[in-house]
């Protein structure tokens, strides 16, 4: 089966394709609204009293007050669960992923990213001081682990969210050199009308669709714990688990990392300009076309347009047209009449149609050409446009 493609693994729209579920949308929206404005207020609550009841009572009564904030929970073979094991190994779909499994179980889940501080606790993570590197981070949760009584770990190999639909990303092996055994569990996340998760989209924004939409359901299914095998290395660990996950899950595990996540989100950044943006590059991109035009008048303009796109800049893309890298057919048109016209027009003759036949065409090179066809430019602007049209040419690229 063929590996997914990063764009596949991640979710970029929010809202659905079809109409109906946009008009239902549109609809619940006055609900919506209350329901946001009356789980803030609950939301608050349920947090306070999070804060001062012990880990057993807290679990119970949580899983019941945290349905009024739409947000329930499922869970398929709790057999399978080895409580002697430390490490669970989760999918990662949503940035509450955290907060969910550990209504289910006592866990205890460490931020990679987050730094140690009010927000990192209210969060429910695990403060372990300032993030550092890898090493330093293995090193604490391992002292962690040596803690009797410590709650097992919950970690997130990927480091990253997907969309859960077509594949998971690489594990990361540093979650792997921390014991000799793991317990995966497999996570699905359900909503109704929008997207449990947009790519990119931070966790405030998240929270607050969560507690518009009027449920969320987590699903949990814990697996079989895995044990290392004599001699396996961490990388070989984690992707024997990378791979057991997505069987199990019916999905394939890549090769893309987090990191390649990242370089994507950005890529896509780039070449996604803004409204202005685009209407500036349309503006210039005619003022190209239009430079080329009037050096090889000749070229059609669908072929200019073509290669502009490519190059983005107006010499290379004459220099391309000159030494006959991008194929034309060319129009009946005359440069002009002028003697800059007729040596414009006798060196892109010879180029278009192969060697010239006379050795005075041949004799010409390249520089001389081009030097003629922008004498030939030059000579046009200023009867069109005066002193102007010469400064904007001598501007481009």
């Amino acid at each position: 089966m063929e590996a997914p493609t990063l764009d596949s693994m991640m979710e970029h729209h929010r809202f659905p394709d079809d109409h109906i579920s946009l008009l239902l949308l549109l609809l619940y929206s006055p609900i919506g609204l209350f329901l946001l404005l009356l789980r803030i207020f609950i939301g608050a609550h349920i947090f306070l009293v999070s804060c001062v009841l012990p880990d057993s009572v807290r679990r119970f009564l949580m899983r019941i007050m945290t349905s009024v904030l739409g947000v329930f929970t499922s869970v398929s073979e709790p057999h399978v669960r080895d409580k002697s094991v430390k490490i669970y190994i989760s999918n990662h779909r949503t940035y509450f992923d955290h907060n969910v499994v550990s209504l289910i179980t006592s866990c205890a889940s460490p931020s990679v990213s987050c730094p140690p501080g009010f927000l990192c606790w209210a969060r429910g993570f695990l403060e372990l001081g300032t993030p550092g590197s890898r090493a330093q981070l293995k090193e604490s949760l391992k002292h962690y682990l040596s803690q009797t009584g410590s709650p097992p770990l919950l970690l997130f190999p990927e480091e990253e969210t997907t969309n859960g639909k077509k594949g998971l990303l690489n594990f990361s092996s540093w979650a792997f050199s921390l014991s000799d055994s793991v317990q995966p569990l497999a996570l699905h996340v359900q909503r109704p009308l929008i997207s449990p998760m947009v790519t990119g989209c931070p966790w405030v924004m998240e929270l607050f669709w969560m507690l518009f939409i009027p449920f969320t359901i987590y699903q949990v299914r814990w697996l079989p714990p895995v044990f290392r095998y004599p001699k396996e290395s961490d990388e070989e660990f984690s992707s024997r688990v990378q791979k057991l996950m997505a069987l199990s899950m019916g999905i394939i595990g890549t090769r893309h990392t987090a990191v390649d996540r990242a370089e994507h989100l950005k890529r896509i950044r780039h070449e996604s300009p803004t409204p202005a943006a685009s209407v500036s590059s349309s503006t210039a991109d005619s003022r190209m076309v239009q430079r080329v035009k009037e050096v090889l008048p000749q070229v059609p303009l669908s072929v200019i347009h073509k290669d502009l796109a490519r190059t983005k800049c107006v010499d290379t893309t004459i220099t391309n047209l000159l030494e006959g890298r991008v194929p034309f057919v060319s129009e009946e048109e005359s440069c002009g009449r002028s003697e800059a016209s007729v040596m414009s027009n006798r060196p892109t003759k010879s180029v278009y149609k192969g060697f010239g036949r006379r050795p005075q065409d041949r004799h010409l090179s390249l520089q001389e050409r081009k030097e003629a066809l922008y004498e030939c430019a030059r000579r046009r602007y200023l009867d069109k446009f005066g002193s102007l049209g010469t400064e904007e040419e001598e501007a481009q690229c």
